[in-house]
This record gives C-alpha cells, structure tokens and sequence, in this order.
C-alpha cells in the first residue's frame, strides 16, 4: 500500500519536471560522474558486451550499410561542437558533412534477437535525441538510425562459451551437452546464411525542432548543476 501510495505522489512530480526540462535522479547521477572525472581525473568502468562488440565491428556494419545501400560509406571522424554540445557523427551524405541532408548514426546489435526486436518498437528514446544532437550541429534535415545484424567477433563468443560452461557446470569443454550448446551458440551469433538486405534495419527521423529547443534546455540545466555540485563539493 505504501509503494503504491508513494508511485502515486511521484508520478505527477516526474511529469511535471519533465514538463519543466528538469534534471531526472539518473541525469543527476551521471553528472556527479562526469564532475567527479573532470575534477578528479577518475573514470566509471562503462564496458559492456554490447559496446565491446559495437565498437569491434563498426567496420564491418559500414561495409554492410554500403552493400545494401549500394553507395560507399567511410566513417566520418570529424568531431562538431557548437555552444551546446559536441558529437561525431557516423556517416553522411553529400560533400562534407556540413552540407549534408542526411546524417546517418549505425547501431550494432548484439545478436538476432534484439536485432529483430527493434523493428516492433519504437525509436528508442536516448537514440532519437542523439540523433537531433546531431541534426543540431550538422544543420542537416534528416536523420537514419540504422540498426546492424553483424558476426560476433571469435572472441566474444569464447568469452560466452567460457560463461556457458560454467554456468553448465561441465567439467570439460569435451562433454557432448557442452558441444550441442556451443553449436547452438555459434549458430545464435553468426549470420552468414542471412540475405545483407535483411541484416539491415533503418529508421528515418526528421529534424524536430522542439526537441533540439530541449537538448538546449537540458544543457543549461546540466550547467547549473554542475556549477551546484562545484559550489557544495
């Protein structure tokens, strides 16, 4: 009762700081972290599997991007900042990418089943404002999420044979249970037999407005905490 009770008072308050363009508790929290790196020269471990792997075959998804498109595509390394915020985008179209229509951000997925998950939901939400991130400082009009079905690198799928095994509790990488599973895991995390075309999942987002004049909302808040924080730490 008292849970219940207590979702039914937050939940009004969270809407309404959204409303507002305030700062959630995890925003808060990230910009303790980044307070504490810039202050303290000190960093959070945020390696995961998934972007282990994202960063492992971004090549590969370039390539597969170019196929299917059937246009070439090099990874832009060229960092834009503006008076708000700073980013890289993946790709683009057009001479140079500040004359550029499309802006173009690729997304790895770990493996088939949240590749196909993707195509039942909608955009993810960090995604999206990314995306207007980049339509911030580019100028350009659209943008093209394009999520990515890649091979797992060898490497990772030992890493996931070892946790395997022992989550088995086999006593041998011999052991014939042991073997079918590791054929099932190879199977899961390699996508070779799958036609390019259907490795490739893309979503066009168009340049809003509104939610740029957020993005500039956010980051003066973000400011104001962070110059908060200085003043009490």
């Amino acid at each position: 009762r008292c849970s219940s009770l207590g979702k039914l008072m937050t939940e009004p308050k969270l809407k309404a700081d959204k409303e507002a363009g305030n700062l959630s508790e995890t925003t808060k929290s990230y910009l303790v972290d980044l307070y504490v790196k810039e202050k303290y020269g000190r960093e959070n471990d945020i390696t995961s599997k998934y972007l282990t792997k994202g960063l492992m075959v971004e090549e590969d998804s370039i390539t597969l991007y170019s196929r299917v498109k059937k246009t070439f595509f090099s990874k832009n390394e060229e960092r834009l900042s503006n008076e708000y915020i700073t980013g890289v985008p993946d790709l683009y179209t057009g001479a140079n990418i500040l004359d550029t229509e499309v802006i173009i951000d690729l997304k790895s997925s770990w493996d088939i089943f949240t590749f196909f998950r993707t195509q039942t939901k909608e955009v993810n939400s960090d995604y999206y404002y990314q995306l207007q991130g980049y339509l911030f400082l580019t100028g350009a009009r659209v943008a093209k999420l394009a999520y990515c079905l890649i091979n797992t690198p060898e490497m990772l799928i030992s890493d996931e044979k070892r946790k395997l095994m022992y989550k088995m509790g086999a006593t041998t990488d011999e052991s014939p249970d042991f073997l079918e599973a590791c054929e099932k895991l190879d199977k899961a995390m390699t996508y070779d037999d799958i036609p390019l075309a259907k490795r490739l999942i893309e979503f066009t987002i168009p340049r809003d407005e509104a939610a740029i004049d957020k993005i500039k909302t956010k980051v003066l808040k973000a400011r104001e905490y962070l110059n908060q924080l200085d003043r009490e730490l």
